[in-house]
């Protein structure tokens, strides 16, 4: 187990940067065609192919999803995931083609300090050959924090970045989140070093520091990033299991739980916060709605941890006023 979600078989994930616009792109990469449904619970997302992942829609199968920054100058990654795809002949057959089908979601990167002219109509946005470069460059092992769609990420206090987790469900079956954190609000509590994920944290991945011994009103009090219209976070969690589409958008619901523990606030009006939930079936249908349930919670958990990690793992962007890292403010 790497602890990444690439421990469930079927899944390869590739990250590419553009430093100087300081925003980025990653793709998850399924071996075959996988089913997969999401769930939007921010009030102003930025999404692409979305609509058919709901359980009423024909189309079951995806063939990856993709995380990207740059706002919605950022939705043109996806184009450039189908043309590597096609090159391979991967895709849903129709007409003597191969369509591929590619869900994705963005977040707002705009204001991190990087130079983006092409969001002054200036040039082509980089998302789409960033996103040909993580697809042909996908694997097992990947970099978490400050690459890929977390590049450019930031949080209320601090650096946001690129988060993974993993973890063996009651059931047997493997469970896995990838997110870009960037968040409204807060991953840590107060202005200390502790995550609101902590009670989740597996092997001081993401420091060790635990709970703070009790929480002030300070601690509660809601610190914005901006204000609200200006996040955005992000993620995909899968399974080995075999699901349905209709189980994958209840993985999806339930994972979100997993952003509300780590996150705080989350789900804002302004907001985008989107979960992607897929299901390669390489261990088997879950054997009752018990065991689905314990996919779900596990889901939730993970996500909480990948959420920490993203953020432990980030480093600060060279920009003047950039926010500092977690390991910048906190140490090792």
């Amino acid at each position: 187990m790497r602890n990444l979600i690439t421990d469930v078989r079927g899944i390869l994930v590739g990250n590419a940067e553009d430093s100087t616009a300081a925003t980025g792109v990653t793709v998850a990469m399924f071996d075959k065609p996988t089913i997969t449904s999401a769930a939007v619970l921010g009030g102003a997302p930025g999404t692409r192919d979305t609509a058919l992942l709901d359980p009423g829609m024909s189309v079951d199968h995806v063939d990856a999803v993709v995380l990207s920054g740059g706002s919605a100058w950022g939705l043109g990654a996806a184009d450039g995931v189908m043309q590597w795809l096609a090159s391979q002949g991967r895709g849903f057959p129709v007409a003597g083609y191969h369509v591929p089908i590619v869900p994705q979601a963005i977040l707002f990167d705009l204001a991190n300090g990087g130079d983006k002219p092409w969001a002054r109509g200036a040039c082509e946005a980089p998302h789409r050959l960033l996103a040909a470069a993580a697809s042909a460059e996908a694997s097992a092992d990947f970099a978490l924090g400050s690459f890929g769609a977390g590049h450019g990420a930031t949080v209320a206090n601090l650096k946001g970045g690129l988060g993974s987790a993993s973890a063996r469900a009651a059931t047997g079956q493997i469970v896995g989140a990838l997110v870009a954190v960037n968040a409204v609000g807060t991953a840590t509590i107060g202005d200390g070093p502790h995550f609101w994920a902590a009670p989740y944290e597996l092997d001081d991945e993401f420091g060790g520091r635990g709970s703070p011994a009790r929480l002030s009103a300070d601690d509660l009090a809601l610190r914005f990033k901006g204000g609200p219209g200006a996040n955005t976070t992000i993620a995909l969690v899968a399974t080995d299991a075999t699901l349905t589409k209709s189980q994958a958008k209840r993985l999806a619901l339930a994972a979100h739980d997993g952003l509300a523990r780590a996150l705080r606030p989350v789900h804002a009006p302004l907001d985008g916060d989107v979960v992607f939930a897929a299901a390669t079936g390489y261990s088997g249908a879950p054997s009752d709605a018990f065991a689905l349930t314990e996919l779900c919670a596990t889901a939730a958990d993970v996500l909480a941890r990948a959420v920490a990690r993203g953020v432990y793992a980030a480093t600060a962007l060279p920009f003047a006023g950039a926010q500092p890292s977690w390991k910048d403010r906190f140490g090792g």
